[in-house]
């Protein structure tokens, strides 16, 4: 038997070699992952022997804690940079008003020769002040009338005027607060009925204010209804959807993940549908038989919905988060970052575009010009990657994303009214998002 050729085994362990170090990157990034989701979005900025200390061997940390982390200076000082002068107190919005208070002078006589003094002038200042919520009992008188002179004369009064919830005791400027303090400041209501039973001395159970949210919920749904329409009307519509914890009273113990789904188009109005699952029936029924141009994620929910028309195209943002992702566990992936500036130009392009206010047309034919050198230059680079990079790892997902969805993200090139990015719609339009940090959550 003939040894092994040694440049064959050198190869040989080469490669195993390559291939275990891709190992142990993945390993890596998965752990500086969880990490991170452990302490919190401000740990993201952290390095992986900060994360290590703070994850491993201070379990007790607080988020306070992991902040001054991320805000602390390294050890290599750069040189302080010059500080703006303070722009001084910012002065209090005009719209406010104003209630004026006067203070008179405790002394109003001359101190030289006892005459009494004078108003010359006043010391003005100003501060924000609050009157809190003052809950009252309106009472209602609607005048009887007869005639005297009728041995017959018949009792006339005025009808009562249209209430949200008829013959309830709450005033619709009540019901209205609670749904305005539920769904914008996302304040929920058990602890509403403590602030109702602390502030009037009345107690109204979680049932009764259930009743009123889902009373108001049917009122709007003809103006849900009417927006729709006008969203189907339009032949560009972005869609996304996102998860919302539900409590279930099924004794399940746990919450349900729900899902909204958000419709619109940009710069004007969206849409949102409940649904429990994140199936496809949810858009399916909102779009019916709609023929347009749908710009979505890459959630197969959205394949085989709307008309046979319909046109699907991906959302550039949702791509360029990806590696935005893998750079946040490996911040020394030169490949992930390239990919992330050469995607920055994609939206640079279209921010030059809005800039010079062109048409659609116009905007094509600039995307054209200026962005096609670097779409061409992206899929180049993905292929690249993806013969060398490990398909679990957030770079080589990052990458299978991108191809997976690269007819559509091209359709970009295709039509001028499509805008790069959807994710906008989420943080500009959901407010779900927004009571993400007190807990907020629906009750079914």
């Amino acid at each position: 038997m003939s040894a092994p050729d040694p440049q064959v085994r050198i190869v040989t362990l080469e490669r195993e070699l390559h291939w275990a170090q891709l190992k142990i990157q993945v390993l890596e990034e998965r752990l500086r992952k969880q990490r991170i989701l452990m302490l919190g979005p401000q740990s993201e900025t952290l390095s992986n022997l900060q994360l290590e200390l703070l994850a491993d061997e201070e379990p007790g940390v607080t988020a306070e804690e992991v902040e001054a982390e991320a805000r602390r200076e390294p050890v290599a000082k750069m040189p302080a940079r010059e500080r703006k002068p303070h722009p001084g107190r910012e002065r209090l919005p005009e719209n406010l008003p104003r209630v004026e208070k006067v203070i008179p002078c405790q002394d109003q006589t001359c101190s030289g020769c006892g005459k009494e003094t004078a108003v010359i002038g006043y010391d003005e200042s100003e501060q924000l002040d609050v009157e809190p919520a003052r809950y009252f009992v309106r009472e209602t008188r609607r005048e009887k009338r007869a005639c005297r002179g009728c041995e017959q004369g018949t009792v006339t009064m005025s009808p009562l005027e249209a209430r949200i919830i008829e013959k309830g005791l709450a005033s619709d400027a009540v019901v209205i607060d609670t749904v305005v303090s539920k769904y914008c400041d996302h304040l929920p209501l058990y602890r509403q009925a403590a602030i109702l039973e602390r502030e009037a001395g009345l107690e109204i159970g979680r049932a009764t204010l259930d009743g009123w949210v889902m009373r108001v919920g049917e009122l709007l749904q003809p103006v849900v209804a009417v927006m729709r329409k006008d969203l189907l009307s339009a032949s560009y519509l972005q869609a996304d959807e996102t998860t919302v914890p539900v409590q279930m009273h099924d004794g399940r113990g746990s919450n349900h993940e729900a899902y909204l789904w958000q419709y619109g188009k940009p710069g004007g109005e969206t849409v949102f549908d409940f649904c429990l699952g994140r199936g496809r029936d949810g858009p399916r029924k909102f779009l019916d038989k709609w023929e347009g141009i749908l710009q979505t994620d890459g959630y197969q929910a959205y394949e085989g919905v709307g008309g046979p028309k319909m046109v699907h195209v991906a959302c550039w943002a949702h791509s360029r988060r990806k590696f935005v992702d893998a750079v946040k566990v490996n911040p020394q992936d030169a490949e992930a970052v390239k990919m992330v500036v050469r995607m920055d130009a994609l939206f640079l392009i279209d921010r030059n575009a809005r800039e010079q206010a062109l048409s659609s047309a116009e905007r094509l034919a600039f995307r054209r010009e200026h962005a096609r050198p670097w779409v061409d230059e992206i899929r180049q680079e993905c292929l690249a990657i993806k013969r060398q990079a490990l398909p679990q790892s957030a770079l080589g997902k990052a990458v299978a994303y991108t191809l997976n969805m690269w007819k559509k993200l091209e359709r970009c090139l295709e039509y001028g009214q499509v805008e790069r990015p959807t994710i906008w719609r989420r943080t500009r339009c959901d407010p779900s998002h927004w009571g993400e940090r007190t807990g907020y959550m629906l009750e079914a």
